[in-house]
């Protein structure tokens, strides 16, 4: 029998540009191989639309379901094909699928997410491990962020303190003391590349500002900045968390039309840029965090203007990317999901409480065995 050695993080983000498989060793960790599966354009407006109306058939809704499990697994398919690896070599794979909706709200919090593991176990042959957030809410969590678990086993310093901050749709960061005593902590800060992939998708037809070149050529509008800023989801106290469910392009035409002014569509990007530097800055801030470096990662770390202005802000803050821990800043949360599998399995928590507001640590995710069966079975 081969020893299964290999771990498959899947997932597809809050950017919902595509379908992200990477393969990794976990113990020394490498990654040995990664496929990206852009999300085809119809689909990716049919997520939008779910997302953020709320509104969809049940019929449509698992439709939509099985046609996302099946691309799932396709892009395992080809990340093993990249790699030149056999699915007996995976021990197993973590999927987190596609977030549709998540409210960690009282009364009842929830959240959901597509990509049937049972489609993605049965098409590829590897034991698939999902549906990671639920047991943290159900042990009165937030269910996310679930990251900073993994940057605290992978991207601690015991020389310095440092910060990881991953832009994705959603921005996540996570503190990360030298001491090994002190507290891990971490939370959804607002806003990542959400809404300003959406403004250039309306106003340049473009699925991004590619370098945040756009925003640059603009000025940054104080006014609505200070608005968008005053939301009370900025002043909240974690554990907090937030999704496009919440930060959509109704929230910000609510924003444009209370304001009631006349700016430059360019313009309202680069404010919308500055928007999430400025989140950022006030979680540092809040939690007076003195961070000798901040490590970017997710797509945002492509984002030349954000990236600039990152350090603006955050001076004397040394803002660089994962890339200097041997992790591309696009396969960081892909990894995470293989590491949670890999926690799942062995037994292992894979949350923090201090960062979710869980009780205690729990085993999270649900496992869907491979189809094979031991020499007992009749």
């Amino acid at each position: 029998m081969l020893q299964q050695r290999y771990y498959i993080g899947l997932l597809s983000g809050t950017s919902m540009d595509a379908i992200d498989a990477a393969l990794v060793e976990l113990d020394p960790f490498q990654i040995l191989a990664t496929y990206t599966a852009p999300l085809p354009p119809a689909l990716r407006q049919q997520l939008s639309t779910l997302i953020e109306s709320s509104k969809i058939s049940l019929k449509d809704l698992g439709s939509l379901d099985t046609y996302l499990s099946r691309l799932f697994a396709e892009a395992v398919l080809m990340v093993l094909a990249e790699a030149k690896i056999s699915a007996a070599e995976v021990r197993a794979i973590g999927s987190h699928g596609q977030t549709i909706y998540h409210w960690a709200q009282e009364p009842y919090p929830f959240t959901l997410q597509l990509a049937d593991p049972n489609i993605i176990a049965e098409m590829t042959g590897i034991t698939t491990v999902a549906d990671f957030r639920r047991r943290d809410l159900a042990a009165g969590g937030q269910g996310a962020p679930l990251t900073p678990a993994f940057h605290a086993a992978f991207l601690r310093n015991p020389s310095h303190n440092q910060a990881v901050l991953n832009i994705g749709g959603i921005a996540n960061i996570s503190f990360l003391p030298a001491d090994s005593k002190k507290q891990i902590q971490g939370f959804d800060t607002g806003p990542g590349n959400t809404l300003m992939d959406n403004w250039a998708l309306r106003y340049l037809n473009e699925p991004m500002d590619q370098g945040g070149h756009w925003a640059a050529s603009g000025k940054v509008n104080e006014t609505l900045l200070q608005y968008l800023l005053s939301d009370p989801y900025f002043s909240l106290p974690p554990p907090k968390s937030t999704g496009r469910e919440y930060f959509n392009m109704t929230w910000l035409d609510q924003a444009l039309n209370k304001i009631d002014i006349i700016i430059p569509p360019v313009d309202i990007q680069a404010t919308l840029s500055a928007l999430t530097v400025a989140s950022v800055k006030l979680a540092m801030e809040h939690f007076n965090f003195q961070a000798e470096k901040l490590l970017i990662c997710g797509g945002g770390a492509s984002n030349e203007t954000l990236m600039r202005h990152l350090q603006e802000q955050l001076t004397p803050c040394e803002v660089t990317t994962t890339e200097a821990y041997g992790i591309p800043t696009r396969w960081v949360e892909a990894c995470t999901f293989a590491w949670l599998a890999k926690q799942t399995l062995e037994g292992c928590p894979g949350n923090i409480p201090a960062v979710t507001g869980a009780k205690h640590p729990v085993i999270l995710g649900a496992i869907y065995p491979a189809n094979t069966f031991a020499n007992s079975c009749v």
